[in-house]
């Protein structure tokens, strides 16, 4: 598994790989997306459209496997910007990362480590001082929750993030069995690069 960033021709050639891993990878909990390629189209462009923007591609030999992305949070949706902007807090110190998503196979072999180092890696060498990324919030009776399910909050903590408390804000797409799109509740988790 090689894990690097792509270079914009590579992100713009691998647009549908992505949208396959989104809307497989983002099926199950706590995400519950019931995917279509027209709504990727829609949300990925944010990524394409942003000259700051970075995808990390997890490449099974030429496959890509998993991908990761960022951004400067002033280009992307306004709904995870505008809690920032209610607080008094700049935009134009943050990066924001968007998906991670890999397939089953390659979990739990330092691949998600290395999607965090690198977007990291990027935020740096753009001048940034602060990186965020949002998480769904789902009730702990939610109906679809699997036995056994644990967050990825620990996960996180080891990466040096902390959950923002009192900052949210909510986010649309289809659920498995809606049809159609309602707002998610959606917290924000930050750390300060050093």
């Amino acid at each position: 598994m090689q894990v690097r960033r792509l270079s914009r021709g590579e992100a713009e050639a691998a647009f549908d790989e992505l949208a396959r891993l989104r809307i497989e990878v983002f099926r199950d909990f706590p995400y519950l997306y019931d995917g279509d390629i027209d709504y990727e189209r829609r949300y990925l462009a944010t990524y394409m459209s942003s000259p700051g923007a970075v995808v990390i591609g997890a490449l099974d030999g030429t496959r890509l496997a998993g991908a990761a992305t960022a951004s400067p949070l002033a280009d992307h949706f306004d709904e995870f910007g505008r809690p920032f902007a209610e607080r008094g807090i700049a935009a134009d110190g943050i990066f924001y990362f968007g998906e991670s998503v890999l397939e089953k196979e390659w979990r739990g072999r330092g691949v998600g480590v290395r999607f965090f180092d690198e977007r990291e890696a990027a935020a740096r060498e753009s001048g940034f001082v602060r990186c965020v990324f949002s998480a769904v919030l789902r009730p702990d009776d939610h109906a679809l929750r699997p036995a056994g399910y644990r967050p990825l909050d620990a996960f996180w903590r080891r990466r040096g993030y902390e959950r923002m408390d009192g900052l949210a804000t909510t986010f649309s797409w289809r659920d498995i069995g809606e049809e159609r799109e309602t707002e998610k509740p959606m917290e924000f988790w930050a750390k300060t690069l050093a």
